[in-house]
């Protein structure tokens, strides 16, 4: 397919997909209400989808619940090999339609085009097919209890694992299509039934993905999608037909989805924010180091939860690093993700750009130093340039608070006592890397470092089969790998006297 057509057909595609999912049929919201989704390289429109609103919620919710509760419906009657049969096509599927949902990843997200197809779609057909094999793995236990409630009584007690029931998922916008399938992966394998709400800046792929399901032979109200903003998400963690809810963002919001699911106690699991601490030493090998380090900070304009926001520098290396620190970001080519030059695209929104300017104008004014960028590119779409800040103190915005965009605060520091406790200053605890040539340094680092993913000599390595979530403010539960599971199971204790 060429690029052309290609580009004709994701045209299509966002035309076709504009709706909601709700039992199977592709719906409009029952206000009629549309929104538009935008490039935020160009600022244009893509298209409109449908504005879900409470009422469109309920109904998607009423269609999971009716799904999971029926025991005769095709769902839970499926065994867990034909469900692992369906969660397999799905990712197979996934990697047979990767150029359009790259397309569709980068319009509607701004992120470089081969980066999208390389990383979001390519791990997300990956985890669907990770835990496909799941499905026929979810085993309880026997138990040889000690109860005696008579002389020479006997028992036999066991553990079932069962699904949770309806979840209701939110997913962000930053890797739209990849949050997607973290959250749906485990719940399919689990046998859960779904509302899915996407973030309203990048619908697309999601609504895209939904088709794939129903084309991979997923029956109608197992996975349902709700488009819309706030106060849709908010109707799903507050709708007490709901048994557990998932939500993927900010610290901020994860603290109203907590009170939002008070009503019922339902489960809930919460991957957050972060500001993540690197702790470079003096002993590392800097020409892995740097351009290592650089990528943890720049990789998809900085707008990742585990970001290596933080760079501690050891004294003695301090001014080599940064300088070069400032040359890596100096040869990153920032523009139109559909262009294959370049290597960082615009932030996601006039909000999101408003806001990373900002920090960057606030840490300069209150005496920060930028070592390289600190301003916007261009004078349309969403980009910023890669920044670079020294001279920063502990008390600053830019070093206390997550921006969610290309900008590194670089701290030097003297002693791996001091610098493990001032990585560990700070109230989120998503992920940490360490750069050095000494393995015992690097791993009683990484083991006093207070964080739920360590990277040594490398950052942002992620598997299908490793566990990802936060310590502290960071979140709740682990995504991926066998861990994920648990949010969309109950175990359930069964004793039969036998004697």
């Amino acid at each position: 397919m060429t690029v052309a057509e290609l580009d004709t057909r994701v045209q299509d595609l966002v035309g076709k997909t504009g709706k909601l999912l709700i039992d199977g049929n592709w719906v409009e919201a029952v206000s009629g209400r549309t929104f538009e989704t935008f490039d935020p390289a160009t600022e244009q429109s893509l298209g409109s989808v449908a504005h879900g609103e409470a009422v469109d919620v309920d109904l998607a919710v009423a269609a999971a619940r009716r799904c999971f509760d029926d025991q005769r419906s095709d769902w839970r009657r499926m065994t867990p090999s034909e469900r692992g049969r369906i969660i397999h096509r799905i990712g197979d599927l996934i990697l047979e339609h990767a150029d359009e949902l790259a397309m569709l990843e980068t319009l509607d997200n701004g992120k470089p085009l081969a980066i999208a197809k390389a990383a979001d779609v390519t791990l997300a057909a990956d985890l669907f097919h990770y835990m496909s094999g799941w499905a026929t793995k979810i085993e309880g236990n026997t138990v040889p209890i000690s109860a005696l409630t008579a002389p020479g009584s006997e028992f036999l007690a066991y553990t079932r694992k069962e699904p949770v029931g309806v979840v209701g998922q939110i997913i962000p916008w930053n890797f739209p299509l990849l949050m997607a399938a973290w959250k749906l992966g485990p719940a399919l394998a689990a046998g859960v039934t779904v509302v899915l709400k996407p973030a309203e800046q990048t619908p697309l792929s999601a609504l895209r993905l939904g088709e794939l399901m129903q084309e991979a032979g997923l029956p109608a109200g197992v996975v349902n999608i709700v488009t819309g903003f706030g106060d849709a998400g908010a109707a799903l963690a507050a709708n007490d037909a709901v048994d557990k809810v998932a939500f993927t963002g900010s610290t901020e919001v994860g603290r109203k989805i907590v009170q939002a699911a008070a009503g019922n106690l339902k489960k809930v699991t919460l991957e957050l924010g972060g500001k993540s601490p690197q702790v470079l030493y003096k002993d590392a090998d800097l020409e892995v180091s740097i351009p290592g380090a650089a990528n943890g900070i720049f990789f998809n304009q900085g707008q990742c939860c585990n970001a290596g926001s933080r760079l501690y520098i050891e004294k003695d290396v301090f001014d080599e690093v940064v300088s070069g620190i400032t040359d890596e970001a100096g040869k990153i080519t920032v523009g139109s993700g559909m262009d294959a030059g370049n290597q960082m695209g615009p932030l996601i929104s006039e909000e999101q750009f408003d806001k990373v300017l900002g920090y960057m104008s606030s840490g300069v004014d209150a005496g920060a130093q930028a070592a390289t960028g600190g301003g916007r590119v261009g004078d349309h779409g969403y980009f910023v340039q890669p920044t670079v800040l020294t001279d920063t103190t502990p008390d600053m915005k830019v070093v206390r608070e997550e921006i969610f965009g290309p900008v590194v605060c670089a701290i030097p520091f003297s002693a791996e006592e001091d610098v493990v406790d001032t990585g560990n200053d700070t109230s989120f605890g998503l992920a940490a890397g360490v750069w050095t040539r000494d393995i015992n340094k690097a791993h009683r680092t990484a083991h006093r470092l207070r964080a739920g993913t360590v990277w040594i000599n490398c950052y942002s390595v992620f598997d299908a089969a490793m566990p990802f979530g936060g310590y502290k403010e960071s979140g709740w539960g682990r995504e991926m790998g066998h861990n994920a599971l648990d949010n969309y199971l109950e175990t359930k204790s069964v004793v039969t006297q036998l004697a």
